[in-house]
């Protein structure tokens, strides 16, 4: 049973930064690809970033320049490096995982960000 586990999360004030992390339980080297999502009461996930087997990086218009996804495979380690937080930034940060058929074949618990103005 693969298992990601997310960490970081935790209040920030407005412009500040914070880094997630998200450990797996196997070599994320066999993921095609793996992606952070964030959501809030009442609104759908929502992807922000998604970083593929060969390192290409993509991001939504709302965390482009301020978030950064990356990758250690050695440490089977997926991040997130978020800066100038703002409150609308403020949702449950969840890591996924995409076999190459099955998009978002594994998801993690989910970590709290909540940034105040």
């Amino acid at each position: 049973q693969v298992q990601l586990v997310e960490s970081g999360g935790g209040l920030v004030q407005t412009g500040g930064s914070l880094s997630l992390s998200c450990a797996a339980s196997t070599r994320i080297s066999r993921f095609n690809a793996m992606g952070w999502y964030r959501q809030v009461p009442g609104k759908l996930r929502e992807l922000i970033a998604t970083i593929f087997s060969g390192g290409v990086a993509n991001y939504a218009d709302s965390v482009k320049g301020r978030f950064t996804i990356s990758r250690d495979d050695a440490k089977n380690t997926l991040y997130l490096q978020m800066n100038n937080l703002k409150p609308e930034d403020t949702a449950v940060y969840y890591c996924s995982a995409d076999l190459r058929f099955v998009r978002n074949a594994y998801w993690g618990q989910g970590t709290q960000v909540t940034v105040s103005s």
